[in-house]
């Protein structure tokens, strides 16, 4: 008898739930809660324009300037922690980074909302490699033909990579989790193309 789910899309995701030791997520997100120069950015919505539900920061390459949201992000320069973060993804992933968004979730009532990274600077087939340090939270995508949603827990020290067609055919979110208690940072890193050349 055929397995019902046969049929259900799967993201293209590679996932490393132990990607770094235990002694080594908690000591990177102790140094990027002090390294990182944090800032609160304002989103627009029906209702008129309101702070995100965490904080950001956006390093990278001087060229490498990404818009999302109506947000204009000019990347700071990498901190040494980021940096080695980004060695070492690039190394899992066998792709080159230019640049990182990091999201810094205070506690589980902060949040961020269904959406694809599908900016044209980004280009297509993206290779985004996740980094999350810190509390567990969970990480959802939602195949936007057909709705099936597949999760993740997300904890301190694992890798999740999207690749392929994850942004085109899936949205993500990560949704509010009132009862989760700590911090969790994640590291987004990316190849943003600079505006006006080809990648």
């Amino acid at each position: 008898m055929a397995d019902l789910f046969d049929d259900l899309p799967v993201p293209d995701v590679d996932w490393y739930p132990e990607w770094l030791a235990p002694e080594t997520a908690a000591h990177a997100l102790t140094q990027l809660i002090g390294e990182v120069e944090w800032r609160q950015d304002m989103m627009g919505t029906p209702a008129g324009r309101v702070p995100l539900p965490r904080l950001t920061a956006w390093q990278g390459e001087p060229d490498a300037v990404y818009v999302y949201s109506g947000i204009r992000n000019v990347p700071q320069p990498w901190t040494p922690t980021v940096a080695e973060l980004r060695v070492a993804a690039e190394a899992a992933c066998h792709a080159r980074f230019n640049s990182v968004l990091i999201n810094r979730y205070r506690s589980g009532t902060d949040s961020m909302g269904w959406h694809a990274d599908r900016e044209p600077e980004l280009g297509t087939q993206s290779v985004i490699a996740s980094i999350s340090l810190g509390v567990a939270r969970t990480f959802d995508l939602r195949h936007n033909k057909t709705g099936a949603v597949q999760s993740f827990s997300l904890k301190g020290g694992s890798l999740l990579v999207m690749k392929g067609n994850t942004q085109a055919d899936w949205r993500h979110r990560v949704p509010k989790e009132p009862r989760v208690a700590g911090e969790r940072i994640n590291l987004t890193f990316r190849w943003v193309t600079p505006r006006g050349t080809n990648r």
